[in-house]
Order: structure tokens, then C-alpha cells, then sequence
């Protein structure tokens, strides 16, 4: 978490949380969703109208994923100087990217180690790491094909309902707070 964040947290520990406005979508990509957009309908839904304004300045996007973590309900947040943003997330908290040498890194860039490798009902393939729980990005599904073929790695069948009791995340922190 940047310094900057942490000294505002102490200056400003009262600050309510967000709910609804960020959402991170199954290829890794931030978008704002101010009122009128959520008005549309959840992040995850099927129209491109709930879906929000896609994020592009780079400083932000990095500031963003610096500063984007768990709380101990599974709800994942971007903790924006003393406020924690909770994100809706389209399909897992974590999207991963697969190299040509078959290393994987998140959507921020991070690093990690491959646990298992997951396979639900719809052929969407997910991982487990030392650092989280994801999907894989789609345009990587190759390199997770030439990693089952050469035996590199061994796939598991889930059952996507499932998953984020399993990996204790939350899709809809903003759904899950309006029914609290």
C-alpha cells in the first residue's frame, strides 16, 4: 500500500466505504461506474450500459492495482486514501496472464506460483497461486494448452458456482451490502 494511502487513512479514519463505483472486468480492465451507469444494473450483467467508462490513464491504473487488496470477508477493495473503494468484480478477483514460458502474472503484474489449474462447466480455466485466485485472461488459453499437453500442468474440474465460496471472494460487495 503506497505511504500516501496510509497517511490519510490515520488523518481520516471515519470516511465511509464505496460501494458499486469500480468494477474489473474478465480481462483485467478497470471501469467507473458513476450513478446512471449502476442505475443500468450489476457490473457483471450482460448489457454494456452497466458496465461503465473503461480506464485508460496508466498512472491511475497503477495507483489503483498498488492499492488493491482483500478484506477478511473476501470483499476486494481500492483503498483510495482513506476510503476503501470495493470493487465488482465481472468474474474472479484476480486475472492472470500466462507467458510463452508458462510463468503467470496477474493483471497488475505481479508475479506468481501456480497451485492447481482449474477448469469449470463452461470451459473457462482458473488458478490457484501463491499470491490469489483468478481467471485466466482469454488470449492466453494456448499457453494453458500447451501446458496440459506437455504436462507441465494438470487440470481439475469445478463447478463455477462454487468458486467463490471455495476461494472466499466476493462478486458483488455492493449487492452484499445492500441485502446486509
Amino acid at each position: 500500500m503506497d505511504d500516501m494511502v496510509k497517511q490519510a487513512m490515520a488523518k481520516w479514519p471515519d470516511v465511509p466505504d464505496c460501494y458499486g463505483w469500480l468494477g474489473l472486468d474478465a480481462r483485467g480492465n478497470w471501469f467507473m461506474r458513476d450513478d446512471r451507469v449502476q442505475a443500468h444494473g450489476p457490473f457483471a450483467g450482460t448489457g454494456a450500459q452497466s458496465k461503465g467508462s473503461l480506464l485508460k490513464h496508466e498512472k491511475l491504473i497503477e495507483f489503483i492495482q498498488r492499492n488493491y487488496h482483500a478484506d477478511a470477508q473476501g470483499q476486494w477493495f481500492f483503498q483510495n486514501g482513506p476510503q476503501r473503494v470495493y470493487v465488482e468484480l465481472e468474474a474472479t478477483p484476480l486475472i492472470w496472464r500466462v507467458n510463452d514460458d508458462f510463468s503467470i502474472q496477474d493483471h497488475a503484474g505481479q508475479a506468481a506460483q501456480l497451485q492447481c489449474c482449474l477448469l469449470d462447466e463452461q470451459g473457462r480455466v482458473y488458478l490457484q497461486t501463491d499470491t490469489g485466485f483468478g481467471l485466466v485472461h482469454s488470449m492466453d488459453m494456448s499457453h494453458v494448452a500447451d501446458a496440459l499437453e506437455q504436462g507441465r500442468w494438470q487440470m481439475q474440474e469445478v463447478v463455477a458456482a462454487q468458486l467463490a465460496q471455495r476461494f472466499n471472494y466476493v462478486s458483488s460487495p455492493q449487492q452484499r451490502q445492500k441485502s446486509e
